[in-house]
């Protein structure tokens, strides 16, 4: 049996630092090394989630996180998640389970509840720990906003009460490394500086020999050791967390590639949905709300939303709605997932205001279908047939929304999917146009073999893998940091 370690923690100088694939790197590491780790942000702000084998919902982060664990993600991984709803307000999901929608001002500004939603964050780790070895925690943002310190129940909060290793993550390809190292360790607390082990750079360009004078500096100013200096890579895909990912998706139409433009809504959720096709050769994807490069494109996914209604108003209001219904009539593929699948009908109607104040709108009216968004969120996985008249193998995904679709009087029933409990789901109006509430559905390769039916491109291939993919993707990046961080030094750290 393997010797019990300690938690182990990263936490950043800012957002986007790198946190979250630097955790994937190490739940690789450990999982290669005999350990059964495990990854654990008590609270995530994210419009990317998951749906988890028991039904709830969870961040994706830390999904991929339990994908380089080599375990099922759990709400566990996860018990706080929210989900913007506009400016100014959220969905807070509890272990897996909405509780209401709440103001910034009142999730952070009244503190009994913070504590109540601490110490459910705490009973979590606690089940966590109890079942894997090591917890790999992953902080939020910056930790050392000192307006939010006394109410933080993510970053050093989280890590005084794991008794977590500590790692402090900075982005030197921002600039400015030294002084936010140096500013957010001079801000910390005796006590939480106590916890801080080690520093790693990441992002780092050109040669890691150059930056061994900037180790010793940071060592002597922060008396907290370098342990590693890990290059700025692209050619290792690891799904992203964030939506200022979307902000390096910079494609534009290509030549002798099936061209997809993927409607960048502005409370887009579950963009993840489409990382696949950056991987198929046969397939040019790029995010875009530009009229041109919408109807330039062979193939239009319109994805979900937190805001359904809200992001349709808004493509109505700048002439996209109009683009992509005139698209459909020239012959290009239409197809919507989730809120995109919604849009796709002839009428949503809103009569309770959950999004919002818009209480209906006119779809694209392009499938024959009206929904209505109501108050039960449906969270679940589903094992389904693509295409059930078809002989096409069996197929994963996960249904996250909260909406009850329903055909027009005398429409008829063609599903898009048949799930194992016998339901059906989506409508298949032609090869060229189709939506589905599925997310996932395009990580099969069924579905993107149907996708790329009727075009012609440079390049014939198998089927794409993704799952294969995905896992040659940690194995890469886990040797990636093994060679530039030093290892023995954290395993020292994290032995009890």
């Amino acid at each position: 049996m393997k010797q019990h370690l300690r938690p182990i923690m990263f936490v950043g100088t800012c957002s986007d630092a790198g946190k979250s694939v630097i955790n994937a790197a190490f739940c690789r590491i450990f999982k290669q090394d005999g350990y059964q780790p495990a990854p654990f942000k008590a609270q995530n702000m994210s419009l990317n989630s998951y749906s988890t084998p028991e039904g709830g919902e969870m961040g994706r982060a830390q999904v991929v996180q339990a994908e380089a664990c080599g375990i099922s993600p759990h709400t566990d991984m996860n018990p706080i998640l929210l989900k913007p709803t506009n400016d100014k307000s959220s969905q807070v999901v509890l272990n897996g389970k909405p509780v209401g929608n709440m103001s910034a001002k009142d999730y952070f500004g009244i503190q009994s509840q913070k504590e109540e939603l601490f110490k459910e964050a705490i009973k979590a780790f606690n089940r966590l720990e109890a079942r894997y070895n090591p917890i790999v925690l992953e902080g939020a943002g910056s930790i050392s906003e000192l307006n939010l310190r006394d109410r933080d129940i993510t970053n050093m909060r989280m890590a005084m009460a794991a008794g977590a290793s500590t790692y402090l993550v900075a982005d030197i390809d921002r600039g400015g490394v030294f002084g936010s190292v140096y500013g957010t360790i001079e801000l910390l607390r005796p006590e939480e500086r106590a916890l801080m082990k080690g520093i790693i750079i990441n992002k780092f360009r050109g040669d890691a020999s150059l930056f061994d004078e900037g180790r010793n500096l940071l060592k002597e100013l922060t008396g907290i050791p370098v342990v590693g200096v890990i290059p700025w890579f692209r050619d290792i895909k690891i799904e992203e967390e964030d939506s200022v990912a979307l902000d390096m998706k910079n494609n534009t139409y290509k030549d002798g590639k099936i061209n997809v433009a993927i409607i960048l809504l502005k409370r887009m959720s579950n963009f993840t949905d489409f990382d696949v096709l950056e991987m198929d050769s046969r397939f040019n994807p790029y995010y875009t709300n530009n009229i041109d490069e919408i109807e330039k494109a062979d193939i239009i996914l319109l994805p979900g939303s937190k805001n359904t209604l809200s992001d349709l108003q808004s493509l109505r209001a700048n002439g996209i709605a109009t683009a992509i219904i005139r698209a459909y009539k020239a012959g290009k593929k239409v197809i919507g997932i989730c809120g995109g699948y919604q849009m796709m009908g002839v009428r949503l109607e809103d009569p309770e205001g959950i999004e919002g104040n818009i209480p209906a709108i006119p779809g694209l009216g392009l499938l024959p279908q009206c929904t209505i968004i109501e108050q039960e969120k449906i969270t679940r996985q589903s094992d389904f047939v693509f295409l059930p008249s078809s002989e096409n193998k069996h197929c994963k995904g996960y249904e996250i929304h909260m909406g009850r679709t329903t055909l027009l009087n005398g429409s008829p029933e063609q599903p898009v999917a048949r799930l194992e409990d016998g339901r059906t789901d989506g409508y298949y109006l032609d090869n060229r146009c189709w939506g589905s509430y599925m997310h996932g559905i395009l990580d099969n390769p069924v579905v993107l073999d149907n996708l790329a039916e009727g075009f012609d491109t440079e390049t014939t291939t198998a089927p794409f893998d993704y799952a294969a993919f995905k896992e040659e993707q940690y194995d890469k990046l886990a040797a990636l940091v093994r060679e530039h961080v030093d290892m023995e030094y954290i395993y020292n750290s994290i032995k009890n």
